[in-house]
């Protein structure tokens, strides 16, 4: 005999109906309102963002100056 595979899905979670998942895909369009996404998901998400703001502030304070319309050093300035 075989266990039911483990889910955090809310499809198999939700009872409506028949429970089956096309009654739920339809209750979710029917009631928009009615859906959030979980805490643990935009907790994951949150911390992506701060994780990737901060790889992108390193990444410019890393990188070198460049001068444009350089001064006295360019090479374009022979006259």
């Amino acid at each position: 005999m075989t266990r039911k595979k483990k889910t955090r899905s809310l499809a198999d979670k939700v009872t409506i109906r028949t429970g089956r998942r096309k009654d739920y895909r339809q209750w979710r369009h029917d009631n928009p309102d009615e859906i959030t996404s979980s805490r643990r998901y935009l907790q994951k998400k949150r911390q992506q963002r701060k994780q990737q703001a901060a790889r992108k502030l390193a990444r410019q304070q890393q990188a070198t100056t460049l001068s444009l319309h350089g001064g006295k050093d360019s090479p374009g300035d022979d006259a």
